[in-house]
């Protein structure tokens, strides 16, 4: 069967007078030339576009806007009847709209498994979004197309969904030199060990683009060749914006080669032109990287700072909006001083990046089958970690957004990298897990004065809370007057702990409930068997220690404790999001497995007692 392309555009509701070449006069007079052949039935027609921004653009700039022989024609994604699967986009979205309120909005009618947002050119914000089942995408389409929200109507389509409409095709070199792109490893590629690709991302002023070219591409090729390098100058991105971001694949020492000699050529083309006097570094760093870059009390960035000679700001969060959430980092100094502090920068954000991908595969076999990428529990969007290169995708967006790809060419959002991660078990993979996931309550105490953030208006955000994360979530009452913290009670399945918490965690954070210099620790209860909790501490602590090492978490059993009417006592545990869920995961992996043991015990004991 043909590969069905993202990109293929239907037009309707065309006069019989229509032609190809009216067809690409009108596409060509509104800035949306037709790169391919048009492919005109009676009535309709078929065209291809390169990538989904120029789709979108398509889309929004002439269905049911524009007459052609006294027809207002309709434009969408060309997806026939037997291909509308579990597949939408939503286009048209507010960009400043919380994603509580999307979230909310598309788990009213289904099970939602993925969402991916699409940079475009338009002032709104577009999202792809999978559901559970094509049932469930259809209601979603019927309910909420043309719906209104601060003041902008829906505008919904079926999406192409390549799972149902054709295999995957077999791995191959993109044309043109492309290739190069796909070094990286990819979920479900090799088992070879490969370095995590990490890319470096810069803002450089537009008006040095030119240089940074070349004539005729000369300097970035040659850049490229030294550096042995991919580097993608975004100059569609962001029209008539002052700033352009520049992506550099490479290995560390060649993003941080790349990175001078950029700044070098900005430099020697300033002094030239004498348009500025000294040009700042920007680094471009995803939001929840940032607070371990800068360290408890803003130590790393001080010691960077004096280890190089520079000054180093960040923008506030208060920057951060469903299309950008990337933290600006502004290093100011010599040439040669902000390519040292790039290298250190750098470094701690690929510690901060791979320390995140080891926690999300720990998570992979703590809480099997669990989809991350549908979760949405940062602060600044649908995933926390930056894109990391996927084997094959829906066509994404913009740049290193937490979930897109870099690349121009093949495209995957990091949910999509994330959901080959958790994709269901194979069945008797997990013998001990239940086929009814077990009630578990955790008590997260939170600030007293963020209780409202988390309540939201009339109750509405922590009612959507818990239909998203499918928990039941109650706020305790105040211990005294003067509490500084209130416990937040969590009921539900695994899963549902962690949507809950993950969200509860990024709530805070972009409240700014927490010193923007500092990551989001909570403490968290959990209740063990009294019987089991020695087995949490360990000999001598041992097993508590190596806990501690293992998730950096700190994990504290209270001796002395009086169990309670459940003989069961508290586990406490203080820690930022991904660590405080693997010490959760892990304590109660150890109580499973003393549960079984003391199961099998009185198995083996009732059978004694029956031979005599």
């Amino acid at each position: 069967m043909r590969r069905r392309r993202m990109n293929q555009l239907y037009i309707g509701n065309l006069s019989p007078a229509a032609t190809a070449q009216d067809l690409r006069q009108l596409f060509g007079e509104r800035q949306l030339p037709l790169p391919g052949q048009v492919l005109l039935k009676s009535g309709y027609a078929f065209v291809d576009y390169p990538d989904q921004n120029w789709a979108i653009r398509a889309i929004e700039t002439l269905s049911g806007k524009v007459e052609l022989h006294g027809k207002v024609m309709e434009v969408d994604y060309s997806v026939p009847k037997k291909l509308r699967s579990r597949k939408i986009q939503i286009r048209n979205i507010p960009p400043h709209l919380q994603w509580e309120v999307l979230d909310g909005l598309l788990a009213q009618y289904g099970t939602v498994e993925n969402v991916e947002q699409v940079n475009t050119d338009t002032e709104t914000a577009v999202v792809n979004v999978t559901y559970a089942t094509k049932e469930e995408a259809k209601v979603a389409i019927e309910k909420l197309s043309d719906q209104q929200l601060e003041n902008c109507s829906f505008k919904i389509s079926y999406i192409p969904d390549e799972e149902v409409s054709s295999p995957p095709p077999p791995q191959r070199s993109r044309r043109g030199g492309h290739s190069s792109r796909e070094r990286g490893s990819s979920p479900g590629g090799s088992s070879q060990p490969k370095q995590l690709e990490f890319p470096l991302r810069m803002l450089v002023p537009t008006q040095f683009v030119g240089a940074i070219i070349g004539k005729e591409g000369l300097t970035i090729k040659n850049l490229t060749k030294q550096t042995q390098s991919k580097v993608d100058i975004h100059r569609k991105e962001n029209a008539g914006a002052a700033e352009k971001p520049i992506t550099i694949h490479a290995t560390p020492e060649g993003c941080s080669e790349a990175c001078r000699m950029i700044l070098d050529i900005m430099q020697k083309e300033a002094d030239e032109t004498k348009s500025a006097e000294e040009i700042p570094l920007k680094i471009l760093a995803h939001n929840s990287l940032v607070g371990r870059l800068i360290g408890k009390e803003g130590r790393n960035l001080k010691k960077i700072e004096q280890d190089t000679g520079t000054k180093i700001t960040i923008s506030p969060l208060q920057d951060l909006t469903i299309y950008n959430p990337e933290r600006t980092i502004t290093v100011k100094g010599s040439t040669e001083a902000c390519s040292n502090a790039e290298v250190e920068i750098m470094k701690k954000l690929r510690e901060a990046y791979e320390s995140d991908v080891v926690a999300v595969n720990q998570q992979a076999n703590l809480i099997p089958g669990l989809n991350l990428s549908a979760l949405g529990i940062f602060s600044t969007g649908l995933s926390m970690l930056p894109s990391t290169p996927g084997a094959r995708g829906a066509a994404a967006a913009t740049p290193y957004h937490p979930f897109a790809q870099q690349s121009g060419r093949r495209r995957t959002g990091s949910s999509a990298y994330l959901s080959s991660l958790y994709r269901a078990p194979p069945a008797g993979a997990f013998p001990h897990q239940h086929p009814v996931p077990e009630q578990e309550v955790v008590n997260l105490f939170i600030p007293t004065q963020a209780v409202g953030a988390i309540i939201g208006k009339k109750g509405q955000h922590i009612k959507q809370l818990a239909r998203f994360a499918g928990a039941s979530i109650k706020i305790a009452p105040a211990e005294g007057p003067d509490a500084s913290e209130r416990m937040v009670i969590i009921t539900g399945p695994p899963e549902a702990q962690f949507k809950a918490q993950g969200r509860i965690f990024g709530k805070l954070k972009e409240e700014n409930f927490f010193n923007p210099k500092e990551e989001v620790k909570l403490e968290a209860h959990i209740k063990v068997p009294s019987f089991a909790a020695g087995r949490v501490i360990g000999k001598g602590g041992k097993t508590v220690n190596e806990l501690q090492n293992l998730t950096s978490a700190e994990v504290i059993v209270p001796r002395d404790q009086t169990p309670d009417e459940n003989e069961e006592v508290v586990v406490k545990i203080i820690g930022h999001f991904f660590a405080s869920q693997t010490a959760q995961r892990k304590i109660r992996e150890i109580v499973q497995q003393v549960k079984q043991q003391e199961h099998k015990h009185a198995q083996g004991a009732a059978a004694s007692q029956h031979s005599k």
